[in-house]
């Protein structure tokens, strides 16, 4: 049976125990949670605030979907600091904070790490700025494997690994079980590719799905579910073909001034998939 998770990155606007509240009131089983600022950066996520939020969780009947280290605001912006930055103090920066993702994820329960796809390219050749990506990863498994944690990468248009295709040769390179793929439908929609089939084809290597719609146009902006040009019955039929039990969250980022709302709307659209 398909779950449904709501990400709490729509909900920039309010505490992360505030979205935790509203998430569980719009219906969703699950939860994604924002690992940045003002949700659970890691260095404010001392331990009775993670036994609070457990606590909390299971009152709500809530569970964590996945861990979401895409951004580092706290830090940066949304894609800086970048695991491919030439500067090597930079690079150390995204891999402590990724290392302290493993530690919460362990703490909270989760099962997966969503990261950033490497990072917009900065002048470097792709070739180099894979071996910085994989460098940064490798130094990450060892403690993955200790606590259990999947990493999955999450291709995005206009950064180092944009399709389906590049993010398993990614993948394949690093061969290691705890190295896996968070599908984002719309991300392979907005560069050409067909969700339902990426699904299909990338089915051994994904470890945690993403959904929103995108505009027929393929401009990389979040809409709502039913709202733009995806085909959900193709995605959630392919999705039942291939066994998939595992969480599909949704990410509706743009949304922070309506963030309720929307979670509201995406899951009344979506409970013909459940």
């Amino acid at each position: 049976m398909t779950q449904f998770a709501f990400s709490t990155n729509a909900f920039k606007r309010t505490s992360l125990e505030e979205a935790v509240r509203a998430i569980a009131s719009c219906g969703y089983s699950g939860v994604e949670i924002m690992a940045d600022i003002p949700h659970a950066y890691p260095p404010h996520m001392p331990t009775e605030r993670v036994t609070a939020l457990m606590a909390q969780l299971r009152q709500l009947r809530l569970q964590i979907s996945n861990i979401n280290a895409f951004t580092l605001f706290a830090l940066g912006d949304t894609y800086r600091p970048t695991w491919i930055d030439p500067d090597p103090a930079i690079r150390r920066q995204r891999i402590s904070h990724t290392a302290a993702c493993i530690e919460m994820a362990a703490q909270l329960g989760a099962s997966t790490i969503s990261l950033q796809p490497g990072g917009p390219l900065t002048g470097q050749s792709a070739e180099n700025a894979l071996d910085l990506y994989a460098d940064g990863i490798t130094q990450l498994l060892p403690e993955a494997h200790r606590r259990n944690i999947t990493l999955a990468v999450e291709p995005e248009p206009g950064l180092l690994i944009e399709t389906s295709a590049q993010c398993r040769e990614f993948i394949s390179r690093i061969n290691d079980p705890h190295l896996r793929m968070n599908a984002d439908i719309g991300h392979f929609f907005c560069v050409g590719e067909d969700p339902a089939a990426v699904i299909e084809s990338c089915h051994d290597i994904i470890a945690h799905i993403h959904v929103e719609d995108i505009a027929a146009n393929r401009v990389h902006q979040h809409l709502i579910p039913g709202t733009g040009a995806i085909d959900f019955d193709a995605v959630f039929s392919m999705i039942r073909k291939i066994g998939y039990q595992r969480w599909v969250t949704v990410e509706l980022y743009p949304y922070e001034t309506t963030a309720e709302d929307a979670a509201l709307q995406a899951m009344k659209y979506l409970q013909r998939y459940m």
